[in-house]
């Protein structure tokens, strides 16, 4: 980026902008945004040093010398209106991740879930070895305390969305594919479309690279075939016929999952996790699988691995109140949340869990609607809010269509959060736990319900203290 020395993202208070205009700030460039609201990543932008603005005008674009706009910005816009008349060049996420990544080994990890976890486990693992990696990750990983780093290492590790075909401005030296199941209808109104765009993304892959392909899911086997003859693949997970195998499976005595993996039938490596979770368990084995084809130390991995405590959002234990646990989870895709909810019953096997869903998007709520309907089953009370339309107009769709045709005995829709929140603290009795699943802003209904039981706890123990 020759002769650039001040971007403005349009949008910077998004994971994927705020993101980079974390690394850019660390890279040395002068960083300014904007964004309709404030929120934690915009603040936690601005406290590192980003001007950061909230609203969109044309003077706020003054001084830029390149624009950064999230796939959300309209060509309306006041501030995409005023750089086309000033020539400053314009890029969408995927147009300008190729600047940023530039003489690095690229290590791109995408799938329809599980794709924050995996990246935020390899930057982790690869920090732990001494790498020193640039990463971008779609949540804030707890391990290394932020979302994103211009490390001084070679290799740059980075979550690769798909939505907008996001992941097809990376030429990966070594891709990941957790999984591919249809979502983002707004973008791809087919499953076909969806899988035509990471065929895409397999081919950028660059000449002699590798692709760690999981074995479990049908939909991303089914891209070993697609992946061009030049590219390295191999498959991992519980699939007996995994390049990369995971077996022996168990839970220890202190809730944590042990595992061994092998590779082409041969032991490998042993495994101890603390996260919850099959699905972990894939994650983590095709973390291993990436530092083995790398040549790094496996057993230093699996440490590292260990030590790994996972994403904010991301079965995020905010904590216990009155023996009530409450968790913060960002699914909202029905594989996404049946997960969730079969990790829950995992680990808390004789407590009444709480599904608190807020659907995310009208097209996903629509298309996906017979899937959510039945993504439940390991919930025992199931709340839903109204759907948040981020980026979308009210088409007169009502999330309460889902929750009259979901077979359980206790399904709430409560349209507002606030009435959510009422309800919960209603109903919730100890032993209970209740997860939020939410791309949203439904993460208030778990701030308010945790903050009204510790009152609520304070005040009976202050109660019971008085009778003493």
């Amino acid at each position: 980026m020759k002769n650039t020395r001040h971007i403005h993202l349009i949008g910077i208070g998004g994971t994927g902008l705020s993101a980079i205009a974390r690394v850019l700030l660390e890279q040395g460039y002068l960083v300014s945004g904007s964004d309709m609201q404030n929120s934690p990543l915009a603040e936690s932008i601005s406290e590192v040093g980003a001007t950061v603005f909230i609203g969109h005008k044309a003077r706020q674009i003054a001084g830029a010398d390149l624009i950064v706009r999230s796939s959300a910005i309209p060509d309306n816009n006041p501030e995409i209106i005023a750089a086309k008349a000033a020539g400053i060049p314009i890029y969408k996420r995927s147009q300008f991740l190729g600047k940023i990544l530039e003489s690095k080994d690229c290590y791109a990890i995408a799938g329809t879930h599980g794709k924050t976890t995996t990246t935020s486990m390899l930057a982790w693992v690869f920090h732990t070895l001494n790498l020193d990696p640039s990463y971008i990750i779609g949540g804030v990983s707890k391990n290394l305390n932020n979302n994103a780093h211009a490390g001084n290492g070679n290799i740059f590790v980075i979550e690769a969305d798909e939505y907008d075909n996001m992941f097809h401005g990376l030429d990966p030296k070594l891709a990941i594919i957790t999984n591919m199941q249809h979502d983002h209808p707004d973008c791809f109104p087919t499953m076909q479309d969806y899988k035509t765009s990471f065929i895409t993304f397999l081919h950028r892959l660059k000449p002699d690279s590798t692709a760690l392909v999981c074995a479990d899911e049908p939909n991303a086997a089914s891209l070993v075939q697609d992946v061009l003859p030049n590219t390295n693949v191999f498959t991992y997970g519980f699939n007996s016929d995994a390049d990369y195998h995971v077996h022996n499976l168990q839970k220890t005595h202190n809730n944590n999952l042990k595992f061994d993996i092998s590779f082409n039938r041969k032991p490998l490596q042993s495994v101890t996790l603390q996260v919850p979770g099959k699905h972990n368990t894939q994650n983590a084995c095709a973390v291993l699988a990436a530092c083995h084809q790398s040549g790094f130390d496996i057993e230093r991995a699996a440490a590292a691995l260990h030590q790994f405590e996972g994403s904010k959002r991301r079965f995020d234990i905010r904590g216990t109140i009155g023996g009530i646990t409450i968790i913060d989870d960002y699914a909202h895709h029905p594989t996404e949340i049946a997960a969730t909810m079969q990790s829950a019953r995992q680990w808390y096997p004789n407590h009444r869990i709480w599904a608190v869903w807020q659907p995310h998007t009208y097209s996903r709520t629509q298309t996906l609607m017979d899937e959510f309907i039945n993504c439940f089953t390991d919930a025992d009370c199931v709340v839903i809010s109204e759907v948040y339309a981020a980026r979308e107009k009210n088409d007169s769709f009502s999330a309460r269509q889902i929750a009259e045709k979901i077979k359980k005995d206790k399904v709430y829709f409560t349209p507002q959060l606030e009435d959510a929140t009422e309800l919960l603290l209603n109903e919730l009795r100890p032993n209970d736990v209740m997860i939020v699943c939410s791309a949203g802003n439904a993460i208030e209904i778990s701030k308010q319900v945790f903050n009204s039981l510790k009152n609520r706890s304070s005040s009976t123990e202050l109660q019971e203290h008085a009778h003493v």
